[in-house]
């Protein structure tokens, strides 16, 4: 199970004071602190104005390299910025997202097959987000038509199903599930991730419910989620997942965490 950390986001209040006053000593400590946690790699969101986004993306791109190793996932749907962050990387980044809307594919999709990147791919095209697990699954079909055709390999993309809230529809989980377990059938060499504490926006006691999301999720073929690594909830219930899933070969990493301090004695 792979995980993306999700903090370094212009969207969230504090990151996005930081870059507007050039806080690199702050975004350097978040992107230690997520490297530290396990993150395999760091989202980079810079969520400013398009015409300032080249700029404040190379800004985060360079704080966090300067904080550690972990490679960068580039986030933003704006060609120029991911054109000018992609050649301040020192390592292959992530990019996050292509999708089946016009503008991604034709802005998005080139860098994607020119730097051969992985990429997050949504679920959703022009007309939002579909509803039906098989209307998700014909713009994944859409999507794969277009990322074959420029020679990117399956195992490059990152399937993200799109999780809805769970207040507006108490069957947009059930509905998560079964689009996964449908790509993992169909689609075996590909990768899926989400954005894990979507499926809780709007409820009380949220990290309970992303907890319970993540196992299920999992076991619906879930290997990758965009997330807070520094959560030790989701990090225990990550943990406890793979070993009953039989993705952590003779417990290795369960018990090694579990000498580490890793769990709470119950």
């Amino acid at each position: 199970m792979k995980i993306i950390g999700e903090k370094i986001n212009g969207t969230r209040k504090r990151v996005a004071q930081a870059i507007q006053e050039r806080d690199g000593a702050f975004i350097q400590d978040l992107a230690r602190k997520q490297a530290e946690a396990g993150a395999d790699w760091l989202d980079a969101n810079a969520g400013t104005h398009p015409s300032r986004e080249p700029e404040d993306l190379i800004w985060l791109v360079e704080n966090i390299q300067a904080a550690t190793d972990k490679p960068i996932c580039l986030d933003s749907a704006n060609p120029k910025a991911l054109e000018v962050a992609i050649k301040a990387v020192k390592q292959t980044p992530m990019i996050n997202s292509i999708s089946a809307e016009p503008h991604r594919l034709e802005g998005v999709l080139p860098i994607v097959a020119a730097h051969k990147t992985p990429a997050i791919a949504l679920a959703m095209d022009e007309k939002g987000i579909p509803k039906t697990k098989e209307d998700r699954l014909n713009v994944i079909r859409r999507l794969l038509g277009e990322t074959r055709k420029l020679g990117i390999a399956d195992n490059q993309l990152y399937f993200d199903p799109l999780a809805m809230t769970i207040a507006t529809g108490t069957d947009n989980g059930l509905t998560f599930f079964s689009t996964i377990r449908s790509i993992r059938s169909e689609f075996p060499e590909v990768h899926i991730t989400c954005g894990l504490s979507n499926i809780s926006f709007g409820m009380p006691a949220r990290a309970h419910i992303n907890r319970v999301f993540l196992t299920l999720s999992m076991e619906a073929g879930l290997d990758s989620a965009i997330c807070d690594p520094m959560d030790h909830d989701i990090k225990t219930a990550m943990l406890a997942s793979e070993l009953l899933l039989n993705q952590d070969k003779h417990c290795l990493k369960f018990t090694r965490a579990f000498r580490a301090g890793a769990f709470t004695k119950v």
